[in-house]
């Protein structure tokens, strides 16, 4: 393991360097270091013929007692997270350690509470934290303020876990196999949301704080529809809909930066990102693979962001419905689904959400209850997929492109029921202006009017 302080960027002031911490259990062979296991302050972005950006930084030191968080390790993180919410500065965790200092005992467990509270104050201001997880990050440092970061990244290699592993071995007698507490175990199971070598790890933090343009990865030119589908009708912009880019391509090709909010699986993607300038939240879809009960929770955390930090949402919804499957319903879907809707309908700041392909069900409609709601010109929106209609009312499958007719799903037949404000032509260009003229005009709980005054026409 790496435990050699390598800055992000230059400490500007340091603060509370001269506190110092007791004995509480005279514990022995225990004497309180004369440096701690936290250093924290004000750090600078350098940017060079701009205003310098600066945050708080809380930096775990892992050359001191392992890292431990004791009363002082607390009390400075406590003031560094009130600090920021009095300075209106974002919060930068690099963590290291241990976990909570034996030799302090009770006194030191209970930083875990102060420094979550401290934590979540600075949330409630509506300002963002991101964290780096170096190695090691595990015990009461992880379970409080680490992980209540907006965003975090591991360092590959490193040790992440609740407990370390030979505290897990001695402890239950269990032995830790595979890459079980290890950067790469959290990742794959959506814990943290990158994995970030040292060197590239300044750079992540620029992007996550919107002070530097990081494209994703996986951005690549948008291609186009299946120009072979000569169906008429309903029947034949359902089968259009089903091709073309998925709604994740959308929405990295329309996005100058993208900073990944990562989950449990990969049938809902999130991101922190950066549209025509503006810093947005981001969710999307792919319609080969339908939103799970994991892909809605990160679809509410992302939203429950949106809202506090104070920034639009984007969605861009393809799919034919929430996945239906028994792993599914054991996860609690359903659940999950009127959660997002919950979410959606709590958000306070404006939301646009862009249909690009087939919007099927409460599965979709749960990420697509936006103030701006635009359907490209092939794409449709149905209660049920024909198919499904099919299969319920004529217990034939062969009807769908018949039945495809009643459900009225096009972009025409949604713009006239009131169901959504717009139709766009599929080019990026238009898009990306019809995206940003929505954001300028959205207001926060124009998702309700809409869809109430939508319903009003058809009460007597």
């Amino acid at each position: 393991m790496n435990t050699r302080r390598v800055p992000l960027h230059p400490l500007q002031t340091e603060w509370d360097a001269g506190l110092r911490g007791g004995d509480p259990l005279a514990f022995p062979g225990y004497s309180p270091p004369d440096g701690e296991s936290v250093l924290t302050g004000r750090a600078v972005v350098p940017s060079p013929g701009r205003p310098e950006h600066a945050y708080a930084l809380i930096e775990g030191r892992f050359d001191v007692m392992g890292g431990s968080m004791g009363a002082v390790h607390g009390e400075r993180v406590v003031r560094a997270f009130r600090r920021a919410t009095q300075e209106r500065l974002p919060v930068v965790i690099v963590s290291a350690s241990g976990g909570a200092r034996m030799q302090e005992g009770m006194v030191s467990l209970v930083q875990m509470a102060r420094t979550a509270t401290a934590s979540r104050a600075h949330a409630r201001a509506g300002l963002l934290q991101v964290a780096v997880l170096r190695g090691p990050t595990t015990g009461g440092v992880y379970a409080s303020y680490v992980s209540l970061a907006d965003v975090r990244a591991a360092e590959p290699g490193a040790t992440i876990g609740f407990a370390g592993p030979r505290v897990v071995e001695l402890t239950t007698g269990e032995r830790i196999l595979g890459d079980s507490h290890t950067a790469e175990f959290a990742f794959r199971h959506g814990l943290v949301d990158a994995l970030v070598a040292r060197t590239d790890q300044a750079r992540w933090v620029e992007a996550a704080l919107g002070l530097r343009l990081v494209a994703a990865a996986d951005a690549a030119p948008l291609g186009g529809r299946r120009d072979d589908i000569s169906a008429e009708g309903a029947w034949g912009e359902v089968l259009r809909s089903r091709s073309g880019p998925h709604a994740d391509a959308w929405a990295v090709a329309l996005t100058e930066s993208w900073t990944e909010l990562r989950g449990a699986d990969a049938s809902v993607r999130a991101a922190l990102a950066t549209f025509e300038g503006r810093r947005v939240v981001v969710v999307a879809t792919n319609r080969e693979r339908r939103p799970t009960p994991a892909g809605y929770r990160l679809a509410q955390r992302a939203i429950a962001l949106a809202s506090r930090l104070g920034l639009p949402l984007v969605t861009f919804v393809d799919t034919p419905g929430a996945d239906p499957r028994t792993a599914a319903e054991a996860g609690g879907a359903a659940g999950e689904i009127a959660r997002a809707f919950a979410a959606m309908a709590e958000l306070a700041t404006p939301s646009v959400a862009l249909v690009t392909g087939e919007g099927g069900s409460g599965g979709a409609l749960a990420l697509a209850f936006a103030d701006r709601l635009l359907l490209l010109e092939h794409a449709v929106f149905s209660v049920i997929a024909p198919e499904g209609a099919a299969a319920i009312l004529d217990r034939d499958a062969s009807t769908a492109p018949a039945r495809a007719g009643d459900l009225k799903p096009t972009a025409a037949d949604l713009l006239a029921a009131g169901i959504i404000d717009g139709v766009i032509q599929e080019s990026e260009a238009a898009v990306r202006k019809a995206i940003g003229r929505a954001l300028d005009e959205a207001v926060a709980g124009d998702r309700t009017r809409r869809f109430d005054a939508a319903t009003a026409r058809w009460l007597r």
